[in-house]
């Protein structure tokens, strides 16, 4: 058996998910603060690669001994998340902990991830968004619906290499968009992309497409032809990592 995490992190200190030898990352930091709480070394394996600087909410993992052992009975499962938490730094948190069997896992098993970029739009930059939100100028209620029906336009089951970095050597770049949209909450706004899988940067330049709606820099209905093209240079400006959170991860 395994022990499936759920985490939520503030990603401004790490190079991303995944563990770099030049760098700091989350897997790393969960993998010595694991490692402390079951006193052996383990394995954790995570459901994406988010990149440097990027957010989650609920991120998911699974943990198991390294020798292949299961851990999952040394520490009653609703006391694991106060465990580990004991051995994290305050950007990162074990929301809850679950018992899997061993065939679950993190990343081949998902059937679905929805992201969020979340823009502070005000002339004047807050100090409570600061490295959590990408600050742009207000983004009027016009705008707002250019954004979303560019967004919206984004759905589907179709070719995405507009919208992957560029010398990306990703080949299959076919992917299945569930839903896409742009609201206001809380006072941001946000959009929300759900879909089977991402490439590289995907989410960050489909944010930036949908921005370019916004201020008049395409027409909404440019958007399939944007895709069609498959040419990454049709596509809006990759905005910053700080905006983006991933948000859930379906099985």
């Amino acid at each position: 058996m395994k022990l499936k995490l759920t985490l939520a992190y503030n990603g401004a200190a790490y190079c991303g998910w995944q563990a770099q030898s030049n760098a700091v990352s989350v897997q790393e930091t969960l993998t010595k603060a694991v490692a402390d709480t079951y006193k052996k070394r383990c394995l954790v394996t995570g459901s994406s690669r988010t990149d440097s600087g990027v957010h989650a909410r609920a991120y998911v993992c699974t943990v198991e001994g390294a020798d292949g052992s299961d851990i999952s009975s040394v520490i009653p499962t609703e006391a694991v998340p106060r465990a580990i938490n004991s051995k994290l730094p305050e950007d990162i948190a074990v929301l809850s902990a679950e018992i899997v069997s061993n065939d679950f896992h993190a990343r081949y098993s998902v059937r679905s991830k929805t992201y969020e970029y979340v823009f502070h739009d005000s002339y004047v930059r807050s100090p409570f968004s600061s490295g959590l939100a990408y600050n742009v100028p207000p983004i009027s209620n016009e705008m707002l619906d250019r954004m979303d029906r560019a967004a919206r336009k984004m759905c589907g089951h179709r070719d995405f290499a507009s919208f992957m970095a560029s010398g990306s050597k990703i080949k299959d770049t076919v992917r299945n968009v569930y839903d896409c949209r742009v609201f206001r909450r809380d006072g941001m706004v946000v959009f929300s992309v759900s879909a089977d899988g991402f490439l590289y940067n995907m989410v960050r330049i489909m944010a930036g497409t949908a921005y370019s709606a916004a201020t008049g820099r395409i027409s909404p209905d440019d958007v399939d032809s944007i895709i069609d093209a498959r040419d990454r240079s049709r596509a809006g400006q990759t905005l910053p990592p700080h905006g983006l959170y991933l948000c859930r991860v379906e099985y």
